[in-house]
């Protein structure tokens, strides 16, 4: 394993963090994954705000990014891009990936959270997943969570024939509603019975910015970086935001996107 020094303004997908030290590791450190419990993983740092501040950080190297398959399964590194691997599920005219095309991440981070759209998400064809070294079915996935405890260094998807192009169309359909600012993707999970979006521009957010951070005036779930905010300005945006959807609602807002402090 090495050290290196990451730029998250630069890496991070909202553009926002400071020079901060991750440490690497590579496949050879597998021996080590269960001694790094207290490390907290990043992929490719989207739906991720990370404070200038954060430690014991870690990724892994560029080996994690791969594609393998046996009859029954495709097996992803966990650095592997969405792009790749949906580019990968389409070639093969495989299906349960097509939302892949509109999602960024990785596929270690997107299990993470169980990534999705809509009714789509990952745990539609996951079959297991390599977390600290060892294959395990028992992930305990749910809508925007999981109960993975530790490092996901690989992923195994089922093989089942038939590439739906009209959910790859309804996935880009939905798409176009995306922001092309710098953006973490969705700040907040949907309630039961309601969504996030709908409750934000009710309570008068949609649009609504504090020092070049806020809320996306294409959709209201978005939070988005104008430029130039701080790591403290988007707590204090997300923070805000809660407080204004529970006054009026008393629905508190869960966060969606991934805070390392």
């Amino acid at each position: 394993m090495c050290e290196n020094y990451i730029d998250f303004a630069k890496y991070s997908s909202l553009k926002i963090g400071g020079v901060t030290p991750v440490v690497v590791l590579e496949k050879s450190d597998k021996e080590s994954f269960v001694a790094m419990r207290k490390y907290r993983y990043i992929g490719h740092a989207y739906n991720l705000l990370v404070s200038p501040n954060a430690l014991n950080l870690a990724m892994l190297s560029r080996e994690f990014d791969y594609i393998l398959e046996s009859e029954e399964w495709v097996e992803v590194g966990a650095m592997t891009p969405s792009g790749k691997i949906f580019a990968f599920f389409r070639k093969h005219n495989l299906r349960g990936l097509e939302f892949l095309q509109a999602l960024p991440g990785s596929a270690g981070g997107l299990l993470m959270m169980n990534a999705g759209m809509k009714q789509y998400e990952m745990k539609d064809c996951v079959l297991s997943a390599c977390v600290n070294g060892i294959w395990t079915q028992d992930l305990g996935l749910a809508y925007r969570h999981s109960a993975i405890c530790g490092l996901i260094s690989a992923v195994r998807f089922r093989k089942k024939p038939g590439f739906r192009e009209e959910v790859l169309q309804a996935c880009k359909i939905m798409r176009k509603t995306h922001p092309k600012l710098p953006s973490c993707g969705s700040c907040f999970k949907n309630p039961k019975g309601d969504y996030a979006g709908r409750l934000l521009e009710l309570a008068g957010l949609k649009g609504f910015m504090k020092n070049g951070v806020g809320f996306s005036e294409q959709h209201a779930n978005f939070l988005v970086h104008r430029g130039g905010a701080s790591f403290e300005d988007v707590l204090w945006v997300i923070e805000y935001a809660q407080k204004k959807v529970q006054d009026r609602f008393g629905i508190l807002l869960e966060p969606e996107v991934r805070i390392l402090d």
